[in-house]
Parts: C-alpha cells; structure tokens; sequence
C-alpha cells in the first residue's frame, strides 16, 4: 500500500518524441499510444528513468544513496534484489491537446473520457477537483457529434461555431467548462511568470470535443516531422537516410500519477523516512523544473515544465475516499 500521491503535470515546450520503435505504416517512427483509445501516452519506464537522471543529476555531488532509497538500485549495479524503489511512476496520460483554430489561432482540446479519467486518478492522488466531467454526449441527443463545449467569451468561437482544423463544431456555452478551466490555470500549468499568457488564455481556448472527434484529432493532428541524413562528400542523402518521426506538438499538457511508500531499506537517511520525505524528495527535484524526455535530446526536442500537485495523505493509505491537497 500506497502511504502518499501527486499529480505530476508536464507541459510540452517543445515537440516531444516518446517512441515506440519502427513501423510497418505511413510514419516510420510513431509515438507510444494507449492500445484500446489510441490516445498518446509516454509510458511509465521511460518517465520514471527521465526522474531518475534528473535525481541522480541534483544530487551528483551529495550522497547518491538516497536515490537508490527513492528509485531501487540500478540493475547493473548487481544489487536490483536488494530492496525495491519508494517511488511509483504511472504512465503520463493526454490531458490537453493543441490544434489550429479559425478564430483565437489555437484552441485546447479535450473529451469527457479525458476529464472522467483525471478525475478519477486525482481521487485516488487524494486531489480536490472541484469540478464534473462533461461532455456534448451530455446534451439531449447523446449522439451529436457535431457539437463542442466552450466558456463563456471564448476565443475560438466564430458566428456560433468553433471551427478546428477543417471540421466545424457548432459551440455551446457550458459554464462547466469555465470551472475546469480555472482549476486546470490554477493547478496544472507552469507557476512561471513567463507562463502568464497561457495560463490566461486556457479558460478562453479550451473546447470540450465529443470522444470520438477528439480521438480522431489525436491520431491525425500531431507532428510528422521529416529527417534527413547528408553524405558530407556528395551533399546529398545518404542511401536510407529519409525517414518521418511522429512528435506530440509544444503546448501539450499531459499528467501522470506519483505514488509513496515508505523506503525499504533500513536505516534510511532522516529526511526519507516516510512516504512524505519520499515524495518531497522527488519533489524537490522536479517540481517547476524543465526536463527532457524522449527521443532527438540533441536537436531540441521533448523539453517539458514539470508541476507537481501533492494530494492529502490518508491514515489507511492511497486509495482511501476524500481529501483533497494543493501544491
């Protein structure tokens, strides 16, 4: 069991290319996807070892033990058997996804399968959301998929209608969607003060899409970014070297789950002792910190801003009802 939990939000500020190796399709290089929605995802592994790196990185002229405390041994060290990590990392899920707009230039989108899933898992961080996932299949017709929800003075909307990218989506006002956008400005975008202007804009760029148009927009809307490899003699590209890589767009905003438990290992140093020091360790590492994920580190890509959003700790562990927490 669990002892405590947070929400980790990573914001991308560059397109991120978490890979799931070579494709028999179109795009040579696709990204990780969720098997049964298709929504991207950037799998638990390779955020937890991005953690580490950055731990590891923190405390290079410290004691490193206490990131063996925190994350396990690593397997080459040939103690892995030892003891097990502190730390849980769960895979960093889609949350909010840019694409053009007709009006406002961009606009947030996001379904209600999306909200209905962060407001579970931040039940079970023991975060307070103080809002209900909606969506239009709430609407008398539980089939319309031509319609989307937005905020009151919303940016994106044009003559009654939210056009994104070619398709058109006739916008109606939900002051739901205003609530979860103040939530999501106050708890889960960059603290920054260079981060003002978006956090300003969400409540008037966000666009609650049916599921089913949301999904399509995140299968069909990221980056395909073309590379190429040049032979220094000729000039020209080298034999195979042309291939696509698919990237999430900048401005993503994704979250994973952080779970603590207390260190496995006796005698732990004072301050990790707990699940709380566990998880104020990792914090102190990441939180309001830029970091670097996935692939193509040495030509700019996957720099995110990392916030952490504790949640309450519970006397019979994660997973207990109620409670709510803020960073």
């Amino acid at each position: 069991m669990f002892d405590r939990a947070a929400l980790a939000f990573l914001y991308t500020e560059t397109p991120l290319h978490a890979g799931s190796g070579t494709s028999l399709g179109i795009v040579d290089l696709p990204i990780q996807r969720e098997r049964s929605t298709g929504y991207p995802l950037i799998q638990a592994s390779g955020l937890k070892g991005c953690l580490r790196e950055v731990a590891e990185r923190i405390h290079r002229d410290r004691d490193r033990s206490r990131v063996e405390v925190v994350f396990g041994p690593e397997p080459e060290s040939g103690r892995a058997s030892d003891h097990a990590g502190a730390l849980s990392v769960g895979d960093a899920r889609l949350l909010l996804f840019p694409v053009r707009s007709l009006a406002g230039v961009w606009a947030w989108v996001t379904s209600r399968n999306v909200l209905a899933r962060l407001k579970r898992d931040a039940e079970l961080a023991g975060v307070r959301a103080d809002w209900e996932p909606l969506g239009p299949e709430d609407a008398e017709n539980p089939n319309d998929k031509e319609k989307a929800f937005v905020a009151d003075g919303s940016a994106v909307v044009v003559d009654g209608q939210a056009v994104l990218e070619e398709f058109a989506f006739e916008a109606v006002t939900n002051p739901e969607v205003r609530a979860i956008a103040e939530w999501l400005k106050e708890s889960a975008l960059p603290r920054g003060e260079e981060y003002r202007h978006w956090r300003d804009a969400l409540p008037r760029h966000l666009v609650v899409l049916p599921n089913t148009a949301f999904r399509d927009f995140v299968l069909y809307s990221t980056e395909v970014i073309a590379r190429i490899r040049i032979d220094d003699e000729t000039k020209t590209v080298r034999s195979g070297g042309l291939w696509t890589e698919e990237h999430l767009p900048s401005e993503t905003l994704l979250y994973a789950t952080l779970f603590a438990s207390r260190p496995r290992v006796a005698n732990p140093p004072s301050d990790l002792q707990s699940a709380e020091g566990v998880l104020e360790f990792v914090k102190s590492c990441v939180d309001g910190r830029r970091l670097q994920l996935g692939g193509d580190a040495t030509v700019g890509r996957g720099f995110v801003s990392v916030r952490v959003l504790e949640g309450r700790s519970s006397e019979s562990g994660v997973g207990a009802r109620g409670g709510g927490g803020e960073s």
